[in-house]
Parts: C-alpha cells; structure tokens; sequence
C-alpha cells in the first residue's frame, strides 16, 4: 500500500482489480476545501486512460509486478513470440498488447516484459534502439547535415523522418518514447 501523495509517473497501481500506470501526477490544493491528488491513469490490460482524484491520506495497493529478460524470436501475422531467456519458456503476444513497441522489435533482441499474477502487462524497451534503413530516397549531390529531411522505412516497417544525408543499408539510432531520429550510428 502506498499514499496517494507517494505516488510517481510509471508506477504500477492496482484498482478495481486491474493494474494501472500513472501517467500524470498533480497535488492539487484548491482555494477552500482539502488538496487533492489528480492522476492520469493507464489500464495496461485495455490501454484505456482514465483521470482519477484520490485524497492524499487515501492508500492504494501497488501491483507486484515481475520483470522478466525475454528474447524476440520471430513474428507470425500478428503474434509476437518471445523466448524467457532463463527458464526458455515461449510465450506469444498480439500486437495490440505490444502497441509501439511493434516498431522496434528485431528477431533475436532481448526486452524486458514485465508480468503481473503470470499475465504480460507491459514492454520496457531500450530509450533507443539501433536500426537499419530498409529504403529511402536517394541523397541530392549538395545535400549537407544541417538540410532538409526525407522518409525513411526502417528494418521493422517503421517509417522515420531522417536527414537527407542518410541511404539504404546505413543503421540509426530512433528514440522509442518518441519514435524520431536521433543520429547515424
């Protein structure tokens, strides 16, 4: 159990028998009246966002969430399998319950899946996450770092807005939380 005032963005919270992530957390206090805690939360069953009040001397359970190193073996239409990197136990995943993370998914990467009461309910990916340009325009002769940008479809199907500079066959790094370029490399 943890106070509502405790509370913190990515903490994982049970309610209504369901695990949620906060999003946002705001200490409210009005003019009159006691303060409040606002919060955004996440269902990470659904990945339905609901805001929700608690008052700070309010107590919610934290959901005891097992994290868990699983390798990305291959995808099947629209199941992901991955392999428990220690017991080689295999467990399949649809997209939906992947959301973006679809995008950055290469066969034989290792991931973190976080677990709740033996149910996958969140991925953890790397903050970035090399990958190679699958196609792109080609570079105009004269085009300098500092230039435009162009499309740019990635190993996984990803499409990025990268400098015009980059060409087929060379790998970058892309940010996952936000999914943009960072650089070449």
């Amino acid at each position: 159990m943890i106070a509502s005032n405790d509370l913190r963005p990515g903490m994982k919270i049970l309610l209504d028998a369901s695990v949620f992530q906060v999003v946002e957390y705001q200490h409210h206090k009005p003019g009159k009246g006691g303060a409040m805690v606002r919060t955004k939360l996440k269902n990470l069953k659904t990945g339905a966002v609901l805001d929700r009040t608690f008052r700070p001397e309010e107590r919610i359970p934290l959901a005891e969430i097992e994290e868990r190193k699983m390798q990305f073996l291959y995808r099947q239409e629209e199941m992901f399998h991955f392999m428990d990197a220690f017991s080689y136990e295999q467990i399949s995943l649809r997209a939906d319950q992947l959301g973006s993370a679809t995008n950055y998914l290469k066969e034989g990467e290792t991931i973190s899946i976080q677990f709740h009461n033996e149910e996958p309910v969140d991925v953890v990916l790397p903050t970035f996450v090399p990958l190679k340009v699958a196609s792109t325009d080609p570079g105009v002769r004269g085009d300098t770092a500092s230039g435009g940008s162009k499309p740019a479809t990635l190993e996984t199907g990803m499409v990025v807005q990268v400098p015009l500079f980059i060409e087929v066959g060379d790998v970058v790094r892309v940010d996952t939380r936000t999914g943009t370029y960072v650089e070449r490399g």
